[in-house]
């Protein structure tokens, strides 16, 4: 798929200093239509979608405010802790203004721990953006999957 001038306009959003001090794009250089491509093949190919992903992600979200800023356990084999700082972020795709919350989730059968923030659940939701290879906050699809539990959904 080519790359309009809109999608230009939102990669431009996604570099160091306009959204965040780092953007979102880290070391990746591939046109933003190209990395949306790439994850949503990804997603596919795991049998979900970028709604069902954000749906767990916002279940847990949800489950692990309850703590207060304190990690709890959920559903068993889960410990979150929900963080929410002081502010809001926009979307880079211009869509959304959302909390500053941080959702770290640990599955202690695989032991492994994942955080993701409000904006990121926002992104894959409706833009099927989990970030650029090599940024810091990127959220590969396959690992949010395995991490989180994520059912399959029906395509």
């Amino acid at each position: 798929m080519k790359q309009t001038p809109e999608m230009d306009h939102y990669q431009h959003n996604m570099r160091p200093g306009c959204i965040t001090l780092k953007g979102m794009l880290g070391n990746d250089r591939r046109n933003l239509t190209d990395i949306l491509t790439d994850d949503d093949a990804e997603v596919k190919r795991l049998g979900t979608t970028h709604e069902a992903i954000a749906a767990r992600m916002q279940e847990l979200r949800d489950a692990g405010v309850a703590g207060l800023g304190e990690s709890i356990s959920v559903q068993g084999h889960f410990d979150i802790r929900v963080d929410s700082v002081r502010g809001k972020l926009p979307c880079p795709f211009e869509d959304a203004i959302v909390q500053k919350t941080f959702v770290q989730v640990q599955n202690k059968t695989l032991h492994e721990t994942i955080t993701y923030t409000d904006l990121h659940i926002h992104m894959i939701k409706e833009h099927g953006f989990y970030e650029g290879h090599g940024s810091g906050f990127r959220l590969p699809p396959a690992e949010l999957v395995k991490v989180l539990d994520v059912p399959p959904a029906e395509l």
